[in-house]
Formats: C-alpha cells, sequence, structure tokens
C-alpha cells in the first residue's frame, strides 16, 4: 500500500515496498520490547531454525505492470549459552531494531548462525539482492 501511494505521484519511476518479518515455530517474532525479552527470545532461537520473509512489492508507473515475490530464508542458529547472549545484549543495545531481535551483521551475533538455506542478504539487510535484481528485470528496469 505504501508503494501504490508513492507512485500515485511519479508518472514515470519504479517503485519498491518491502517490509520483512522473523517467524520461529509459525509464530511472527515482533521486535522485542525489552532486554529481558530480547534475551528470551535468543535463548529460544538457541538451537533451532526459523525463518525470516521478506516481501517486496514493485509497480511501473509508466506501464502500469506490477509484481509482487516473497523471499524465505531458512536461518540455523547454533546452541548460544546465556553467558554469549549476555555478552550480545551487553555490547549491542540496538537489539529491538531488529525483527529477530539479534544483529545478523554484528560480530558477537553473527556467530550464533550455524548456516543459512536462502537469501544471505535477506536476513542480514532485509533486502533479497537477488530476487530484487529479477524483479527489476522482470518488470522492465534496464540499466
Amino acid at each position: 500500500m505504501k508503494a501504490e501511494a508513492i507512485a500515485k505521484n511519479h508518472s514515470e519511476a519504479i517503485v519498491i515496498g518491502m517490509d520483512s518479518v522473523g517467524c520461529l515455530n509459525g509464530q511472527i517474532l515482533e521486535k522485542p520490547k525489552s532486554r529481558e525479552e530480547a534475551f528470551q527470545r535468543l535463548r529460544s532461537l538457541s538451537g533451532n531454525n526459523h525463518q525470516f520473509y521478506t516481501g517486496i512489492y514493485m509497480v511501473n508507473t509508466a506501464t502500469g505492470k506490477d509484481i509482487s515475490r516473497v523471499a524465505k530464508t531458512e536461518i540455523f542458529m547454533r546452541h548460544i549459552s546465556d553467558k554469549e547472549i549476555e555478552k550480545y545484549l551487553n555490547e549491542d543495545p540496538r537489539y529491538s531494531t531488529f525483527a529477530l531481535g539479534y544483529n545478523p551483521l554484528q560480530y558477537v551475533s553473527s556467530s550464533f548462525i550455524q548456516r543459512i538455506e536462502g537469501s544471505y542478504t535477506n536476513p542480514l539487510w532485509g533486502i533479497p539482492l537477488e530476487l530484487l535484481v529479477e524483479m527489476l528485470s522482470e518488470i522492465g528496469f534496464q540499466t
């Protein structure tokens, strides 16, 4: 809806809207509201896998063509000790700014990830670059 609202004001543009969400056991992971909630989140992710989804909507205002896709990334976490979780939360107080409750790029928390299946850029930046490039080509963007 945000992309469509912006597209109405531009006659020859490609407008892109994206949003991301994390999931564990079928439950959406909201950004943690407190340090304790962040601690419990990381504890629940420890040794488990969770999903990170990014929805992309794109419209070419010159042609009226629009497309949407969803990128899914499966993230497998190694076992994380309570001490490691504490260290992370002490070193990066921005945990509440991330959909999963941790920063996949921060040097401590990046070691929590055992492996990733799917887009690597999706959980890192919230932008699945390979899908974005594919969609731009499909909608008519030319370099």
